[in-house]
């Protein structure tokens, strides 16, 4: 490394611990974070020097730890690390306020801001020739008088995340799956009484399973060239309210030719409108007519980004080759296989569809099974307590909240 690096992360959860983890195991570098609370997977990891901060998620809070940080370390660069989207935002709006030591590796705030409402994604995805589920956006002033261009079932969700976690109320689920048109009445009747401000967006629901579902992670460079591409195959998420939607089981393994040409486009995309850093992209399979159907994208790297470091795509190293080294790394593209997990073994199976049983047992005879949580370099018991602990309660959630498959 040209430089010294001094990445500092915000948040506190499998996010946080897993971009910790690359940088620790390619480059023996002990990060330090900021969380809101003394718990969750970050808290007393001795991978981390985590530190409590109430307050970290207000901006005038957030820009002075990175200020005093980056003073404390004037020997090298400081590179702030959101891993949420409220982290993220925070990060980027405030970038003028920090010193010179400090690499912020995120786009401009007009981009993202386009970019992370959904309602302006979509119309980006059309121009771009992406596939996207059909979607209908939904505005307060219409009330009860609207239609649909599609039948029920229905997803609805919003279109800021951010602005909608800010207006909670009783029953916010993250994603609704909704039966008929009462309850998505009732959605937005509820969502809108709690003062949330933004559009709503209406989804055609793609019929099959989480096995259906991919994730695809990228790095662009800082002159929006992509360099690294790695497709999951999710088999599994969680089916808790506030959980839905997060990875499980996600699976890396050879690109097909529909598969590629999904790749394809988006790294067109991506290099079109000069897109720089981390992207993640939720994506399901309708096989209705054979496409991928793309839901969204997220300006940094994704909850489950361990999956893309296990596969052998260390994320760290495409910050700090990019923007400490100046290195150019050509552009790769996932092709090996491998298996990542944050639930047990057994709930894995009884869950995830047989027919992929037998290359689950083949990536574990082989080696290439892999845990965000669950670092042979962890030294701390009371984060090995914590993981041991998460791990029992997804039995319950999953026998509480899905049907095990068959």
């Amino acid at each position: 490394m040209k430089e010294k690096l001094y990445p500092l992360l915000f948040g506190g959860d499998i996010n946080v611990y897993s971009v910790a983890r690359a940088f620790w195991e390619q480059y023996r570098i002990r990060v330090t974070c900021y969380g809101k609370f003394p718990s969750g997977p970050a808290y007393r990891s001795s991978l981390i020097d985590y530190r409590v901060n109430a307050n970290a998620e207000k901006a005038e809070t957030l820009v002075r730890l990175i200020c005093d940080f980056a003073a404390e370390h004037r020997d090298g660069k400081v590179m702030p690390i959101g891993c949420s989207d409220d982290y993220v935002f925070l990060v980027t709006d405030n970038r003028d306020k920090y010193p010179d030591n400090v690499i912020v590796p995120y786009i401009d705030s007009k981009l993202m801001g386009e970019l992370i409402r959904k309602e302006h994604f979509y119309e980006l995805a059309d121009k771009y020739d992406i596939d996207h589920p059909g979607t209908f956006i939904y505005r307060k002033e219409m009330g009860h008088d609207f239609e649909l261009p599609f039948k029920p079932p229905y997803i609805c969700k919003p279109s800021s995340s951010a602005l909608y976690w800010r207006h909670p109320f009783q029953g916010n689920d993250k994603v609704f799956v909704l039966k008929d048109r009462e309850a998505l009445l009732d959605v937005l009747d509820r969502c809108y009484a709690a003062g949330y401000p933004d559009t709503m967006v209406i989804q055609d629901m793609i019929p099959g399973d989480d096995s259906y579902m991919r994730v695809l992670t990228c790095y662009s460079d800082r002159k929006g060239r992509v360099k690294m591409m790695c497709l999951g195959h999710t088999l599994l998420e969680e089916h808790t309210p506030h959980g839905r939607g997060n990875h499980a089981v996600v699976i890396t393994e050879k690109l097909d030719g529909q598969s590629r040409t999904l790749c394809e486009k988006i790294r067109h995309f991506l290099e079109e409108i000069h897109y720089t850093g981390f992207s993640n992209f939720d994506i399901k399979y309708d096989e209705r007519d054979g496409k991928y159907k793309v839901f969204e994208i997220n300006c940094r790297q994704g909850r489950s980004n361990y999956y893309v470091t296990a596969a052998g795509y260390n994320v760290a190293k495409y910050w700090v080759s990019d923007l400490i080294e100046g290195i150019d790394t050509g552009f790769e593209i996932c092709q090996k296989e491998s298996l990542w997990r944050v639930v047990p073994r057994k709930v894995s199976y009884d869950y995830v569809p047989s027919k992929y049983h037998a290359f689950m047992k083949r990536m574990e005879k082989e080696g290439h099974v892999s845990n965000s949580l669950i670092s042979p370099d962890e030294k701390n018991w009371y984060h090995k307590l914590w993981v041991w602990h998460n791990l029992r309660s997804h039995v319950k959630k999953f026998a509480s909240y899905y049907e095990k498959q068959k």
